[in-house]
């Protein structure tokens, strides 16, 4: 089969092709020798515009305030957001061993694109494999110092990026980040799908923009209507680690770039899943 043909699942597909005789192992990179990682946690999804980064940033500061060394590589290249939202202005350091990430107030590391771009309004505009080794350099290239838990933050869908986390960087689980709409059912199976394909273990399924509450008497309202992630939480066996509502004072947060102050406690049954992973 042709390259521009493969569907990167081996199961349904009769060809003898090399990439399907190699142990999926095989294709791993390791990290710069400095480097000491102990768990890599990829925050996916089957379509863009659900809030990945958010889920990313908010349960790299919850580990962070449970007393780990936290880290978020920024795998979405051409929509990189998290420096925005952790408030990040400095350029990511070169020294003659390989690149240092940039760290928060509060201790985070981050490495992103648009840490090593003069401006941060300047696009992207790579074809797919510069994107793909962009990302893989960010595992192979920087030094990530003692970190307990690294967060990856992939950008939407099954593509080049996506299929490049999963078979070069040695993940332990993923979390799925999905929405309340009807096209819910989508999303998670196609993130289910490839993460099977790959063989990397989900650690559950966060919905985000799931209602909003009333500051007055505290009802929650769901603007996309009732909810489906149960149904296709059951579907394929995961286990529901979260709901985040719409809220606007999370939205004020980020677009200050001061995510690690927000309070809230829908994301500890996703804390307490991820960190249970030793």
């Amino acid at each position: 089969m042709s390259e521009q043909n493969c569907t990167h699942d081996c199961s349904s597909c009769g060809e003898a092709c090399p990439s399907r005789q190699a142990d999926p192992k095989d294709f791993l990179e390791k990290p710069h020798e400095m480097s000491r990682i102990k768990k890599v946690i990829g925050v996916v999804s089957g379509k863009g515009g659900v809030g990945k980064s958010l889920v990313t940033s908010m349960l790299a500061v919850l580990l962070n305030r449970r007393g780990y060394h936290t880290a978020v590589l920024d795998a979405d290249i051409t929509g990189p957001s998290i420096p925005k939202v952790f408030g990040i202005k400095e350029r990511a350091k070169a020294i003659p061993a390989g690149m240092l990430p940039s760290r928060t107030k509060t201790g985070v590391d981050i490495m992103s694109i648009n840490l090593l771009l003069n401006d941060e309004t300047e696009p992207v505009v790579w074809r797919g494999p510069i994107i793909a080794g962009a990302v893989k350099q960010f595992w192979t290239d920087v030094i990530w110092e003692d970190v307990d838990y690294m967060f990856v933050d992939m950008p939407p869908g099954t593509g080049d990026v996506p299929l490049t986390v999963f078979q070069s960087i040695p993940l332990d689980g993923i979390v799925i980040v999905t929405s309340p709409q009807e096209l819910v059912g989508m999303i998670v199976e196609k993130a289910v799908n490839m993460a099977k394909t790959m063989n990397i273990p989900i650690v559950g399924v966060v919905e985000n923009m799931s209602y909003v509450e009333c500051p007055d008497c505290g009802r929650k309202l769901f603007v996309f209507g009732e909810s489906r992630l149960d149904e296709a939480a059951a579907k394929h066996g995961l286990t529901v680690l979260g709901r985040l509502p719409l809220n606007p004072d999370i939205a004020k947060l980020c677009d200050a770039g001061d995510i690690e102050s927000f309070q809230g406690e829908w994301l500890n049954g996703a804390a307490d899943a991820i960190e249970a992973r030793q």
